[in-house]
């Protein structure tokens, strides 16, 4: 088991959330908690290409979107100011969701850009944690305690 204290929470989060594609994978060494970001051009040094399933490395595969994209509904959702929270939950109708919801939160409702910003990124990092425990890489008393350490922010 890793000590959870010596993982870069955030990085396992930007792995679990990296929807972009399959000519890169991002890989954690179980025995060090070691992130690493491997290309297939590259391989893991940015220099020597060498085939993912050579490497003694756990990947770490993107959460599907609609576990990212539950986040702006609730968030949308739980928001005080209704209007916005209108404008918000509109936004997240049909293809370019995401865009469209990042356009209008940063576009007309700046007020909101912290709040979105912390419960995304909270909700983020216990995913994360979920993910160590759920691999077995972090005993599940510590990723318990993480979790009831980094609870999620209020909504304004």
């Amino acid at each position: 088991m890793l000590d959870l204290d010596s993982i870069d929470v955030e990085e396992i989060a930007a792995a679990l959330a990296d929807q972009v594609g399959y000519d890169h994978r991002w890989l954690i060494d179980p025995l060090t908690g070691e992130v690493v970001f491997w290309t297939s051009d590259t391989g893991i040094d940015g220099e020597n290409p060498v085939e993912v399933d050579q490497l003694d490395l756990i990947a770490v595969d993107p959460l599907p979107s609609y576990v990212w994209y539950q986040d702006m509904v609730d968030f949308a959702e739980g928001i005080s100011d209704r209007a916005a929270g209108r404008r918000l939950s509109a936004s997240l109708q049909g293809k370019g969701a995401f865009r469209r919801f990042k356009n209008e939160v940063y576009g007309h409702h700046p007020e909101l850009i912290s709040a979105w910003q912390a419960m995304r990124d909270a909700r983020a990092r216990v995913r994360a944690v979920q993910w160590l425990v759920d691999e077995g890489l972090v005993d599940d008393e510590a990723g318990q305690r993480f979790i009831s350490d980094n609870p999620e922010p209020d909504l304004p």
